[in-house]
This record gives C-alpha cells, structure tokens and sequence, in this order.
C-alpha cells in the first residue's frame, strides 16, 4: 500500500520500490479493494523479497517491523512504522491501515519533495 501511495502521490517525483523480508504468496484481497477505492489498481502487483541491493540503492528505507531481517547501512534514512498487519483482515479493517499509511506517505513525500512556493 505504501508503494503504491508514495507512487501515486509523487508523480514520478521520488522512485519506489516495495519489498518484505517475508512476502507472502500473493497480495491480500481486502488490500487490492481498499486500495482500489482510491482508484489505485493492484491486481497486478506480486509480493517482492527484499534484495540487499535494493537497501543499498534507497535513500530512505520504511520498515513495517522487519526488526533484524532487514539489511541495515550506515548513512541510510530508516522509518520504522509500527501498523497493524491488514494480513487476514477485511476491507473494514484495512481502510484505517491504508488510511494511517496514507497519512505518514505524504508526510514523508513533503519532506522529501518540498513543494515549490507560490508567486
């Protein structure tokens, strides 16, 4: 959901890649559907494994509780966000989870792309 929020709300402003340390099999229905509310499709997205590559090329890394299995580099920015996991869950109980990641994706992408001030 990150992902595809920071992507969406960017523009092509910042690159995102989204990876778990322990993906599941497939992305949880419940998600694809909150998400689609926002006219955001993720029926083709898959669960990625996280590469230490893809840590090393990032400048920030978001970690959703990975604690250890994360590859960790000096110099990088991490953001630990604690969420409750929408794994097993319904729309209802996802929609307050992508809404709180919303929240902190485009707090996080005014840091990282400050908006441009007005003449």
């Amino acid at each position: 959901m990150a992902a595809a929020l920071l992507h969406h709300h960017a523009a092509g402003a910042v690159t995102v890649r989204s990876a778990g340390s322990a993906p599941a099999d497939s992305v949880n229905p419940a998600v694809v559907a909150v998400m689609a509310e926002l006219g955001l499709d993720l029926t083709r997205e898959f669960p990625k494994p996280l590469t230490t590559e893809a840590v090393q090329a990032a400048d920030v890394v978001i970690t959703m509780g990975c604690g250890d299995a994360c590859p960790y580099f000096p110099g990088k920015r991490y953001l630990d966000w604690k969420l409750d996991d929408p794994a097993g869950q319904g729309a209802d109980a996802v929609r307050p989870i992508r809404d709180e990641i919303d929240r902190r994706v485009q707090a996080l992408l005014a840091e990282l792309v400050p908006a441009e001030p007005t003449p």
